[in-house]
């Protein structure tokens, strides 16, 4: 069930999101605030998925959960850059093609 849920998660984080704050109370326990968990579900869906699951109640995140976190935000980061460039990858390529032809 885990496999399947880390599955999930690397294609669809929001889905993930959901469904734990559906059927768990893991983002409850994470997050002290509901806006924390709305804008993270919004703007660093890995981030806060990372975060949710590494979180422990008293101490909170901390040594390695930390780099966790950070690497959910460059997944986050990276999707986000990605996904801005990729339209004109495409236009610059069906340009050079007609170009040629």
């Amino acid at each position: 069930m885990g496999c399947l849920l880390a599955l999930i998660a690397w294609i669809s984080p929001r889905f993930v999101l959901a469904m734990l704050y559906l059927f768990t109370t893991r983002l409850t326990i994470a997050f002290s605030s509901g806006w924390e968990g709305v804008l993270g579900f919004l703007f660093l869906p890995y981030a806060t998925l990372i975060y949710a699951l590494v979180y422990r109640p008293g101490p909170g995140v901390s040594g390695f959960g930390w780099v966790l976190v950070a690497l959910g935000l460059l997944f986050d980061v990276s999707s986000l850059t990605a996904g801005g460039r990729l339209p004109l990858r495409r236009g610059r390529a069906g340009r050079r093609r007609r170009a040629r032809a």
